[in-house]
């Protein structure tokens, strides 16, 4: 069975502001010091997938410089643009639907656009057996990872104490293969408190939610039509338009009208059949400031710092300079960011609340800043 990678690329990134923008969000930002992420994503699916079955969704206001930073990564028409934002539950029935109506079913992994991994190997080895399990149980897959500490900016997984089942991963019963082990999902949880999450971590049957999907394209549209049905309509009549002239006319008018909400809430959480493997691969969502200690190393004080910088006395600070030279003393546990026209100060404690600082430069009008 064909396997395709979605990768999903809307997301604004707000809480990457000052460095993140509208006009380019942190999915087309080089983070690592390696590459964009959205290219760092696609070199590392396209082992497992083929570059030539790379499907990219993103808005329609960022689909060209998608196409322009991605280059001959992607076929041109794999990048599906989104005439509005309606959340992750349309974009990725619009992927599924497109996947199933133009090229046949097959097993779709959908993957985020601004995630790191540290060890790819182990990446691509732990997205083939989720392949596997969603070919052959017709599942919901889903990557939990193990918490390495009581996180409150990420959604939890919570899973049977004891594993659910395996699979042979290839060959016949009593070959010698591979015993693909997965755990049967219980509930998804939102971002917790520091108090609740250290219950999770203590109890040993949480993970991290990574936000990576395996599942049969014909499988997530059956889950549709269960679960949301009005989502599903549209979705049809979109696929009825497909390979026709009325097309792009149809999803202008279609796609707008669309309920938003998650995937998570509007599938995972309420669908019979979902499992999750195991990721241990070096992740991390990279969805915020106070994530680059996982993507840089940190000095003798703790400190992460990118750029030119000066840090006297300083502990447990990261500090990221664009263009200028970034000095601090006496300071700790801050955030520091330096862009081109404005500069981001605050506690690490604060780094997921950045996006308030997006929403009211919205409110006040300052869009030369957005």
């Amino acid at each position: 069975m064909t396997v395709y990678g979605v990768i999903l690329a809307g997301g604004g990134g707000t809480r990457f502001w000052p460095l993140s923008r509208k006009d380019l969000p942190k999915q087309f930002l080089n983070l690592t010091g390696s590459d964009l992420m959205i290219n760092e994503t696609i070199e590392r699916i396209h082992k497992i997938t083929g570059k030539e079955n790379i499907f990219v969704v993103t808005g329609r206001n960022q689909a060209e410089l998608a196409g322009k930073v991605t280059g001959e990564r992607l076929l041109p028409n794999h990048i599906l643009a989104e005439p509005a934002a309606r959340n992750t539950a349309a974009c990725i029935g619009y992927a599924a639907m497109e996947i199933l109506r133009k090229y046949g079913d097959g097993v779709m992994c959908v993957l985020p656009s601004d995630h790191y991994i540290r060890d790819e190997e182990a990446y691509a080895e732990t997205l083939s057996r989720a392949v596997r399990v969603a070919e052959q149980t017709d599942a919901l897959v889903t990557i939990g990872i193990k918490p390495a500490f009581p996180a409150t900016g990420y959604g939890y997984i919570r899973y049977e104490q004891s594993e659910d089942g395996t699979i042979r991963g290839e060959g016949q019963p009593g070959d010698d293969c591979d015993i693909i082990a997965y755990h049967n999902v219980r509930e998804f949880v939102e971002k917790p408190d520091l108090a609740t999450a250290k219950g999770y971590v203590k109890d040993g049957h949480y993970s991290w939610n990574s936000g990576m999907f395996v599942w049969k394209a014909s499988v997530i549209l059956d889950q549709f039509e269960k679960l949301l049905p009005d989502i599903y309509q549209y979705l049809c009549e979109i696929g009825e338009a497909m390979g026709t002239g009325a097309e792009q006319s149809t999803i202008d008018r279609v796609y707008p009208v669309i309920p938003k909400i998650s995937i998570d809430y509007g599938i995972m959480e309420r669908a019979d059949r979902v499992v999750m493997l195991d990721g241990d691969f070096g992740w991390s969502d990279v969805g915020s400031w106070d994530a680059l200690p996982a993507l840089y190393p940190t000095d003798e004080n703790g400190n992460v710092l990118y750029g030119e910088q000066i840090h006297i006395d300083t502990h447990n600070c990261i500090s990221y300079a664009k263009t200028k030279l970034i000095a601090a003393l006496g300071v700790e546990d801050l955030i520091i960011v330096e862009a081109d026209d404005a500069v981001l100060v605050c506690r690490k404690d604060m780094a997921q609340q950045v996006g308030k600082v997006v929403e009211q430069l919205k409110s006040t009008g300052k869009d030369q800043f957005l």
